[in-house]
């Protein structure tokens, strides 16, 4: 993965709009985080190969991102998103890395179920 390009990205998600595609969008505070510290809440969320279909993408801020994905009947978002690339599948791949390198969130469209 590669640093966001605000420009690339949102030329992929354009050439994505109006297809039928699968998303993988998952985020996490870090499932271990409470182990350490048994008064942090964990908390997160996760879907994979749900089906969207958006009339609109866009990506907004200065850096970290957020990506939104307008449908027929509301929206799904990702925000803190920091890096990207287009895999060799041809999948749109963004996500979010804390300072540590962790994975924070992940926001993934893809023509084929993941």
């Amino acid at each position: 993965m590669q640093p966001i390009e605000p420009r690339e990205v949102q030329k992929a998600v354009e050439q994505l709009c109006g297809k039928e595609l699968y998303i993988h969008l998952e985020t996490t505070n870090g499932a271990y985080a409470s182990h350490y510290d048994t008064t942090f809440l964990n908390a997160g969320g996760f879907i994979r190969n749900a089906k969207i279909q958006y009339t609109r993408g866009k990506i907004t801020g200065n850096g970290p991102y957020r990506v939104g994905l307008k449908m027929e009947n509301g929206w799904v978002y990702a925000e803190g998103l920091t890096d990207w690339e287009i895999d060799g599948k041809g999948r749109l791949l963004l996500a979010g890395h804390n300072s540590d390198g962790k994975l924070a969130v992940a926001l993934e469209l893809s023509e084929e179920p993941f």
